[in-house]
């Protein structure tokens, strides 16, 4: 697993290898996204500070396994068709992402 981290502050970890994780976390949607997703009131990132694809820690990777278990209700991985190149039944190409910050309400971000 790896972690985004914008300065300092870990945001992201997705379950993936290290050359997909630097895809998908530097790729221009994402990085669109995290420029409009706000925690706290401030953007995620203001589009100038370097994005850091690490190792995920312990306790990076417990916030991530403790997420998608809550999610599910069974703490089994499910099949993600949105992203494309997944093959079928291919666990190995699956990823998904589990955001370490408190993303802000859509109606928070602009109160």
């Amino acid at each position: 697993m790896f972690t985004l981290e914008i300065e300092g502050t870990a945001v992201a970890v997705i379950n993936s290898d290290e050359a997909s994780a630097k895809d998908l976390f530097t790729c221009d949607g994402f990085k669109e996204d995290i420029r409009t997703m706000t925690s706290g009131g401030k953007p995620l990132w203001d589009g100038k500070a370097d994005l850091k694809v690490r190792a995920s820690n312990e306790d990076e990777i417990e916030i991530f396994e403790d997420a998608l278990a809550e999610d599910d209700g069974e703490g089994e991985f499910v099949d993600d068709p949105r992203y494309e190149g997944a093959e079928e039944g291919d666990d190995e190409d699956e990823a998904d992402i589990v955001f370490l910050v408190d993303i802000d309400e859509a109606d928070e971000a602009h109160a």
